[in-house]
């Protein structure tokens, strides 16, 4: 009996002695493997933030971003602060009609380590389901073991659950954001829940961001009567209609006889360009073109 358990105690200590060998070999491993980190932007706080800070509006027809310059700038700044990882790639959340890309998502889409995600646009220009695609994606990269380092650009209390997320899987998660000319432009809940924080200033942005100039009319040009604004405005209205569809419309009429100032200004622009007349200041065909859109779209609900 006696010698019986020596025989254990023998082929136990061998067991042990694989098994300390295999986790000496898989730590080496581990330390041969090098980290990785991602970057996550969403576009929606980007374009918002970026412009406001720049340009001085948040409304993204009225500058320009040299969106392709910006990711190089993201990416040096990481492989600066993340000197012994690698990158995995930029991921790019924006929004989109019916989540077809725009001919600038899709000129981001094409470059190299960059991978862009849509989340849908509704009436009023406000992203949706964007929040969830980020949370996704951090858990299932840091569930996956594919990062340690996730560096996110946003501000959006709804991501803290996204941060959370990751963070049970033991990626770190750094909130990178955007100086904001008043107060903050990021939620207080957000900033408590990441490992570190990070602002870029006007400087940074200064390069990558520049106000549009208003198309210029002839100031001679024969002032067009009410009814041919209104004309214009239902013109328009079909148009917007048969791109956004009746989901849109649904979205849109409860703000009657409102239009969303992103609507609002899309109708003003488009309507100056086919009349080829500005409309700045002209207060009564303003009004009639504003009904000229309404009333086709209430013939068609």
């Amino acid at each position: 009996m006696e010698a019986m358990r020596d025989d254990d105690l023998t082929a136990l200590g061998a067991r042990i002695d694989r098994t300390n060998e295999l986790l000496r070999r898989m730590l080496a491993e581990v330390a041969k493997t090098p980290s990785t980190h991602a970057i996550f932007v969403d576009a929606g706080y980007l374009y918002a933030a970026a412009g406001r800070l720049v340009a001085g509006t948040e409304d993204r027809r009225s500058f320009d971003l040299d969106s392709e310059g910006l990711i190089e700038a993201l990416i040096d700044k990481a492989r600066t602060i993340f000197a012994d990882s690698r990158l995995l790639r930029v991921y790019w959340y924006d929004g989109a009609r019916r989540r077809i890309h725009t001919a600038e998502q899709q000129s981001i889409a094409e470059l190299p380590d960059v991978k862009v995600r849509l989340g849908n646009l509704n009436a009023n220009n406000q992203q949706k389901g964007v929040d969830s695609l980020i949370r996704t994606d951090l858990e299932s990269l840091a569930r996956h073991r594919a990062i340690s380092d996730a560096a996110l650009l946003g501000g959006d209390e709804d991501l803290v659950s996204a941060v959370e997320a990751a963070q049970g899987y033991g990626a770190r998660v750094h909130l990178w954001g955007i100086e904001a000319p008043e107060g903050r432009n990021q939620a207080e809940p957000l900033l408590w829940e990441v490992d570190s924080q990070r602002t870029f200033d006007l400087d940074f942005f200064k390069p990558y961001v520049a106000r549009r100039t208003a198309p210029a009319y002839e100031t001679t040009a024969t002032r067009p009567t009410r009814e041919d604004v209104r004309f214009v405005g239902a013109q328009i209205a079909a148009k917007w209609l048969a791109a956004r569809g009746r989901e849109a419309l649904v979205e849109l009429l409860p703000g009657h006889p409102y239009l969303p100032g992103s609507v609002d200004q899309d109708l003003l622009v488009e309507a100056e360009g086919l009349l080829q007349y500005s409309l700045r200041g002209q207060a009564d065909l303003r009004r009639a073109l504003r009904d000229g859109f309404w009333e086709h779209l209430q013939t068609q609900y």
